[in-house]
């Protein structure tokens, strides 16, 4: 017999596990196999990037396909075409809207795309290219994108591991609106899992004001600010063994009482990071590390942009913004697989997005 403790326990640990999957649903998802990658962020939002074979790399291609959570999400698809040539994406910018560039599948023509934007150097699907593609691309298929005598093969290795992992991401298993249904329908699509909001933050401009008509002013040597820093940081000689070196530190006012600190901290065959702090501008300090991998630095704005690989055909990217008391993660993302379609990455596949004010 089944007490009713035992049913209560049942029920709870059901709860909990229904709790613990909407958690990690909401949490960034990022995988890739093979040709292609997909990368889930905060909001549920899922972007599936496919590009060119490794051993195609002179005409490279690739293919990102957007789609939300929620039931009734559809599936947004752009291509991007690639390389230094002059039949690619140099002369695609010199031909505007004068040609557009074809999908073709298993040797079928399935028309023109829209037309190439220039400022965003990639061209949307139409819906049936979309959904021709990923019928394609759930199977063994020769993809391929046309622009007048030349073709881009666009390669299907990988795909349906990582439309089943959007799936999963989106609570899609076992619904109709499935990208893969390896087993029976046996769901409805309203327990597809919803978007989440994405946080609102604000940021606050550091005040110019009190930065130029403060009559505190702040002195310490680089010894002592280095001695400060080195308490906030875990492991110096792995994440800022540049701390102690001579290079000048960068200090700018954030408000009446606090400061933003900045020393080189590390540096690499293509890439660099700098330590940047918030403290108070007099005793007690207590200086708080934001991160030793900063790029860059403007006006209550903290940039981390670092290269995949010296090439610099993709990249890693994360924003911090000044709040008013301290800074706060805005924005993480990569720019897909390194494959060469473009300098400066493909896409921008964020794991981690906000909606941003701004406060004067």
């Amino acid at each position: 017999m089944i007490t009713s403790k035992r049913i209560l326990s049942i029920f709870t640990a059901i709860g909990a596990g229904l709790i613990s999957q909407q958690i990690m649903a909401a949490a960034p998802v990022e995988f890739t196999y093979q040709d292609w990658q997909v990368i889930c962020d905060n909001t549920r939002t899922c972007r599936l990037a496919g590009y060119q074979t490794e051993d195609n790399n002179n005409l490279p291609v690739s293919v990102l396909l957007i789609r939300r959570a929620g039931a009734n999400a559809g599936v947004i698809g752009k291509v991007k075409l690639g390389g230094a040539k002059d039949s690619s994406s140099k002369a695609l910018l010199q031909l505007g809207n004068r040609h557009r560039i074809s999908l073709f599948i298993n040797d079928k023509d399935l028309g023109e795309t829209k037309a190439f934007s220039t400022a965003s150097g990639d061209a949307d699907l139409t819906s049936d290219q979309v959904t021709a593609l990923l019928d394609a691309i759930n199977k063994s298929s020769k993809i391929e994108l046309v622009l007048r005598n030349t073709r881009w093969r666009l390669s299907d290795k990988g795909a349906t591991a990582v439309m089943l992992k959007a799936d999963e991401a989106q609570g899609r298993i076992g619904t109709s609106s499935a990208f893969i249904n390896t087993i029976p329908v046996t769901k409805s699509n309203n327990t597809v899992l919803s978007p989440k909001p994405a946080p609102q933050l604000r940021l606050v401009t550091p005040n110019a004001t009190l930065r130029a008509n403060s009559n505190k002013k702040f002195s310490m040597k680089s010894s002592q600010l280095a001695a400060l820093m080195q308490s906030t940081i875990k492991d110096v000689s792995s994440d800022c063994p540049n701390l102690s070196d001579t290079s000048p530190w960068r200090i700018n006012r954030l408000n009446g009482t606090k400061m933003f600190v900045q020393h080189g901290c590390w540096l690499s065959a293509y890439n660099a990071g700098s330590g940047a702090w918030v403290m108070n501008d007099s005793p007690p300090y207590n200086p708080v590390l934001v991160t030793t991998n900063a790029t860059d630095y403007d006006n209550g704005k903290i940039s981390a942009v670092h290269k995949g690989r010296g090439l610099g055909d993709c990249l890693n990217q994360t924003y911090w913004i000044w709040t008013g008391t301290r800074f706060t993660k805005s924005y993480e993302s990569s720019t897909g697989l390194c494959r060469l379609v473009e300098v400066g990455g493909a896409w921008r596949m964020p794991t981690y997005v906000t909606e941003v004010k701004v406060s004067r």
